[in-house]
């Protein structure tokens, strides 16, 4: 699949697949950040990614991200959609520190990785009957 991307910055470098085996490329910070203790920051990327038509594109911290520096994704997965590719339109990251510690990433840090997935738009169709009720949030757990 190719895939039209522009760097913001020309220190950026372009995404890469650390394996052959990798599903997901890595992403690296533009900058330096620093993230107060308690606090949510923002992370840029410098990269603007035109995600193809049937696509979209997730992004998720790199597993070491928690304990390398500290921090997490305050919404868990982020996503990149088709339309979201704008001169404006910086691939971003919102992270949160859980420390007591200020978190200091320097820029070039491998802290996120991309994965592009198909996707189809739903077609929505009203229902005229009430389904039977299974039981609600947790209804399969055992007891």
């Amino acid at each position: 699949m190719d895939v039209a991307i522009r760097r913001i910055r020309d220190s950026v470098e372009i995404p890469r697949y650390a394996t052959e085996g990798s599903v997901a490329f890595d992403l690296c910070t533009a900058e330096p950040v620093e993230i107060l203790p308690g606090r949510i920051g923002r992370v840029g990327t410098g990269l603007v990614v035109a995600t193809p038509p049937g696509w979209a594109l997730l992004v998720c911290l790199r597993s070491s991200t928690p304990q390398r520096f500290g921090v997490i994704q305050p919404h868990a997965i982020g996503i990149i959609d088709q339309d979201y590719r704008g001169a404006a339109d910086e691939m971003q990251l919102q992270l949160l520190n859980y420390t007591t510690a200020p978190a200091n990433i320097p820029a070039g840090a491998r802290i996120a990785q991309g994965l592009f997935v198909p996707t189809e738009r739903a077609h929505w169709t009203p229902l005229d009957v009430e389904p039977a009720s299974r039981g609600g949030f947790g209804s399969t757990d055992a007891d």
